[in-house]
C-alpha cells in the first residue's frame, strides 16, 4: 500500500459524525444517483472510493478523467468496452447504457464540462434511471461548481482530511523507510523517536491539516533539511496553504509571555490551556477552547499577547484581515469569508487572529442601506460559525472600540472568555520598562526605574517602549550613553492617550466593570488610584 492509501477511523458512536467513507457508503446504499465529492486528493479519495465504498456495497467501479476515458479496477478485465469513451458526453451515455449489474462510476475533474446543456440533460437522466439498477455516480473535484438548474439532484460531501490516525500511519511509513539509514544524526533520532510517544503525538498533530501528499512530502523534506521531523517545518507547510488562500496571512511571531508585560491574570488562563489541544485533554473530558476577546486602551498588549499565545503553544498563528474578505462582486465577499473560515480549519489546531476587529465589523447594522446587506451576511456568517465550529480554531479578537463592536459578538458561547485590558499599573510599568531596556541591551539595574515609573502614569505600554526608543535616538545624536536624564525628557515630551482619550478610556473602564474580566490583578488594588491620578 502506497502512502495516500489511508483507512479511515472506524465508527464508533451514534453521536459522532459519520467519517466520509461512511457518508457515502450510506448515500450510495440509500441509491442516491448522484454524488458530489469536493477533494483535492484525487489519488487517496479515490482509493477508498474503489476498495472500500464500492466493496461494501457490492458495486463494481469505474474511474474516467478526460486524458484516459474509463479504467476498471481490475485491470483483467475486457468486457465493458469503455476504453474510448473520453469525450464527456460519450462517457455520460455509456454510464447509462451500462447494463452489467450495480456500477459505481467516479468523474474526476468533471466540474470543467458542467456548463454544456447536454451533460446537465444527461444527468439529469441518470438521476431518474440510476436508482432503479443499484447504480451511483460520484464526481470527484477540488472544487464545488454544481449548477443551479441541477443542483437539487446532488449529495454533497466535503472528504475529510487525513485523521490523527491516518497521520500516524503515513508517519510511521515514512519512519520505517529510513531504518537502517547509514546516517548515523539520523539514525540515532530515529531510535529515539520511536521510544517518545509524546513526540510522535506532537508530530503528528503538527501535520493535521495537511493532504496525505503533503504530509509524505514534508516529513521527507524536514529528514532531508535536519534529520529528523521537525514541527516548524511542518508548520511552514502549513504557511504555503496560507499564502494561497490570498485572504489570511501566515504570522511569525516572535513574542514570548516574558516580553509582554504585566496581564496576569490573562496569562494565568492562558497557560493552564497551553495543553488544551492534547489527546490527553480530549481523554480527560475537556472541550477544546474557542477563543478570546481582548477589548480594552490601544497599546496596552493585545497584539502582542496574540502573537505570546502562538509561541506558547506551539500552534500557527493565521491572521484575518476582514478588509480582505470584501470584494466587488456579487457573492464574493460571501464566499470570501468561508474560504478564510475553510482554510483556517484546513490547517487546525490553529490560532486565529482578528486584530481591531470592530473596524471590519464596523457598518454591520446599517448594512442594508450602505452596501445591500453584504457586511451583515458576512458578519452573520462569521459569528455563527463562532457558535457551531467543532474544528479545533482558537480564535482571538481585539478590538480598542466596544461600541463600535455588534452586540452578538459579546454574546457568551461566541468566545470563551472577555478580557479588559487597561492600561498598566505601576508594577506592571516598571516591568515594561525592564524589557524594553534589556532588549535595547541594557542593564536595567543603572536605571532609576522607580522614577521612571512614577512618571510615565497614565502611560501604555507602546508609548513606555517609544520613549525607550526616543530616548537612545538623543543619546546617540549627542554621542554619549544612554542615560535617566534620556529618559526623562523623552517621558515629558510624549503626551499619552490616557489624556487624549480620557473621557473614552473611562466610558470603556465603566462598561467593563461588568461585563468583562480583568486581564491583570494588578488591577483590583492600583486602578483607582491609577483613575484618581488621570483625572487631575
Amino acid at each position: 500500500m502506497s502512502t495516500t492509501e489511508v483507512e479511515q477511523p472506524v465508527f464508533e458512536s451514534a453521536n459522532e459524525r459519520p467519517s466520509s467513507v461512511e457518508q457515502l457508503t450510506y448515500l450510495i446504499k440509500a441509491r442516491y444517483p448522484l454524488i458530489w465529492v469536493t477533494s483535492p486528493e484525487e489519488e487517496r479519495v479515490g482509493k477508498l472510493l474503489f476498495r472500500r465504498v464500492a466493496d461494501k456495497c457490492g458495486m463494481r467501479a469505474f474511474a474516467w478523467s478526460i486524458t484516459e476515458g474509463f479504467a476498471d479496477k481490475d485491470p483483467d478485465a475486457s468486457d465493458w468496452g469503455a476504453a474510448d469513451k473520453i469525450e464527456p458526453i460519450e462517457a455520460l451515455k455509456w454510464m447509462k447504457s451500462y447494463n452489467k449489474g450495480p456500477a459505481l462510476f467516479v468523474l474526476r475533474d468533471f466540474h470543467e464540462f458542467m456548463k454544456n446543456p447536454s451533460v446537465k440533460r444527461l444527468l439529469r437522466d441518470i438521476a431518474r434511471e440510476f436508482p432503479k439498477k443499484g447504480r451511483a455516480c460520484v464526481i470527484l473535484s477540488p472544487v464545488q461548481k454544481i449548477p443551479p438548474e441541477i443542483e437539487k439532484e446532488f449529495a454533497v460531501v466535503d472528504f475529510d482530511l487525513p485523521s490523527l490516525k491516518d497521520v500516524k500511519r503515513i508517519m510511521g511509513r515514512v519512519a520505517d523507510s529510513l531504518r537502517g539509514h547509514k546516517n548515523e544524526t539520523l539514525s540515532t533520532w530515529l531510535a529515539e523517536f520511536d521510544k517518545d510517544e509524546a513526540e510522535q503525538l506532537k508530530v503528528a498533530e503538527a501535520a493535521l491539516g495537511l493532504t496525505a501528499f503533503e504530509v509524505e512530502n514534508v516529513l521527507a523534506k524536514s529528514v532531508v533539511q535536519v534529520k529528523r521531523f521537525d514541527l516548524d517545518i511542518i508548520h511552514s507547510e502549513k504557511e504555503q496553504i496560507i499564502r494561497k488562500s490570498g485572504i489570511l496571512d501566515f504570522m511569525h511571531p516572535d513574542a514570548s509571555f516574558a516580553g509582554v508585560g504585566g496581564l496576569s491574570q490573562m496569562k494565568d488562563w492562558l497557560r493552564k490551556r497551553s495543553k488544551a489541544f492534547t489527546v490527553e485533554a480530549r481523554e480527560f473530558g475537556l472541550p477544546e477552547p474557542r477563543g478570546i476577546l481582548m477589548l480594552g486602551i490601544p497599546g496596552c498588549g493585545k497584539s502582542l499577547m496574540a502573537k505570546a499565545v502562538s509561541s506558547l503553544w506551539r500552534l500557527p498563528l493565521i491572521r484575518l484581515d476582514i478588509g480582505k474578505v470584501f470584494g466587488s462582486l456579487v457573492g464574493s465577499s460571501e464566499e470570501g469569508i468561508r474560504k478564510a473560515i475553510k482554510t483556517a480549519e484546513s490547517v487546525a489546531p490553529c490560532i486565529l487572529w482578528l486584530d481591531e476587529l470592530e473596524k471590519g465589523l464596523s457598518g454591520t447594522q446599517s448594512s442594508g442601506q450602505s452596501d445591500g446587506g453584504t457586511t451583515a451576511r458576512v458578519f452573520g456568517t462569521f459569528i455563527t460559525w463562532l457558535q457551531e465550529k467543532q474544528s479545533a480554531v482558537f480564535v482571538i479578537g481585539t478590538a480598542n472600540n466596544v461600541k463600535m463592536l455588534p452586540p452578538e459578538l459579546l454574546r457568551k458561547g461566541r468566545f470563551d472568555e472577555i478580557f479588559f485590558v487597561d492600561l498598566p499599573a505601576p508594577s506592571e510599568r516598571k516591568t515594561i520598562f525592564d524589557i524594553h531596556i534589556k532588549k535595547r541591551r541594557r542593564d536595567p539595574a543603572k536605571f532609576d526605574v522607580d522614577g521612571l515609573t512614577e512618571a510615565t502614569d497614565g502611560f501604555s505600554g507602546s508609548e513606555i517602549e517609544q520613549v525607550v526608543i526616543s530616548a537612545l535616538y538623543d543619546a546617540f545624536d549627542e554621542g554619549v550613553e544612554l542615560n535617566d536624564q534620556h529618559l526623562l525628557r523623552a517621558v515629558g515630551d510624549t503626551v499619552p492617550l490616557s489624556r487624549t482619550m480620557h473621557e473614552d478610556i473611562n466610558d470603556m473602564r465603566d462598561w467593563a466593570k461588568s461585563r468583562a474580566r480583568l486581564a491583570s490583578s494588578d488591577y483590583r488594588s492600583e486602578q483607582r488610584e491609577t483613575t484618581r491620578k488621570i483625572d487631575i
